[in-house]
């Protein structure tokens, strides 16, 4: 944590309220931090920032802001990289660069953050999977592979269930098929956040900035309140029914249950027994799953190139190695 103060909301008794505003704090911040010595591997040279390609698409009459990177006619599969809740597209970047030297990838600024700004009250994770849905389809693009931070996790299960056509494999980051699939304390220290808690934080500093509604930083976080206090769930049968593979990272201190990611895992095709049985691979596995030791929610945004090394053989369906002297 060398250079950063904790803004004063983690200072703060209330340690429920502090452990929901860790999980949902700006990967800005997190991606500064040194990571650790086995994540410091060279990542791929990516075009910079200002080569990408950015602009709206208009969803129901909501300007949606986007960014390319790289050459949609390419190719290759584009990454669709969704941010999680407070964040931007432009805060994903360690989730960029590591893939935009081999494929195309986009971000998005989901309804009421980033570029995109306020877009009127509450909002779901069918609607910001509607949306990204549809600056695919004006982009021109087809399908496109979608990893999913977060609160982009989920809308990335919601893209697969409700838009199966425009999406190829999903990648879910920390995120959840079901509010169920969160740890309950965390859910409740969010039900209790209030814009004044985020007075200086890099989360508000940053929606400021980028925002065209600038002041309207307390309805995003209403809005966030509500989307972690409303129901939400998709079936067992839906989500057997995604066409594409699937792969599940999370951290083993994350915010998203085991159970819940265990689960995720086996409905998409996890847990084979059969290649149990067997003891090896000789095609590219359904599913996969990921769970990062020592790594919590909000860390896991650390760990991008460690993840991209996992994710990487996954996109490209490569078949797990043998190794020699076995057989």
């Amino acid at each position: 944590m060398s250079g950063f103060s904790p803004p004063r909301i983690f200072r703060r008794r209330h340690s429920r309220v502090a452990a929901a505003l860790a999980l949902l704090a700006s990967a800005a911040v997190v991606a500064a931090l040194p990571q650790p010595a086995y994540t410091q591997q060279p990542a791929p040279k990516a075009a910079p920032e200002s080569a990408a390609k950015t602009g709206h698409a208009t969803v129901n009459g909501v300007r949606i802001a986007y960014a390319v990177h790289g050459d949609l006619t390419s190719k290759q599969t584009p990454l669709l990289v969704l941010h999680g809740a407070f964040m931007s597209g432009e805060a994903m970047a360690p989730f960029v660069t590591p893939f935009a030297a081999s494929r195309p990838v986009i971000t998005i600024d989901a309804r009421g953050h980033g570029r995109t700004g306020k877009v009127g009250g509450a909002f779901s994770y069918d609607q910001m999977a509607d949306d990204a849905a549809a600056v695919l389809a004006s982009l021109r693009v087809e399908r496109a592979d979608v990893l999913g931070y977060s609160m982009g996790g989920s809308t990335a299960i919601a893209m697969a269930v409700r838009h199966p056509e425009r999406v190829g494999k999903q990648v879910v980051i920390s995120g959840a098929a079901s509010l169920d699939g969160w740890v309950p304390e965390v859910l409740a220290g969010i039900a209790q956040m209030t814009p004044e808690m985020f007075a200086g934080t890099p989360m508000e500093t940053e929606y400021k900035r980028l925002s065209p509604t600038p002041d309207a930083f307390p309805d995003l976080v209403a809005a966030i309140k509500h989307i972690d206090s409303a129901p939400f769930a998709y079936s067992d049968a839906q989500l057997r029914a995604i066409p594409g593979k699937t792969m599940v990272v999370l951290g083993d201190a994350d915010g998203v249950t085991f159970d819940h990611a265990i689960k995720l895992f086996k409905l998409r095709g996890g847990g084979d027994i059969a290649i149990a049985t067997q003891g090896f691979m000789t095609t590219a596995p359904k599913a996969r799953l990921s769970i990062l030791p020592g790594t919590s929610h909000i860390g896991i945004m650390a760990e991008a190139a460690t993840i991209a090394a996992q994710v990487v053989p996954f996109l490209d369906d490569v078949t797990p190695l043998m190794p020699a002297g076995f057989f």
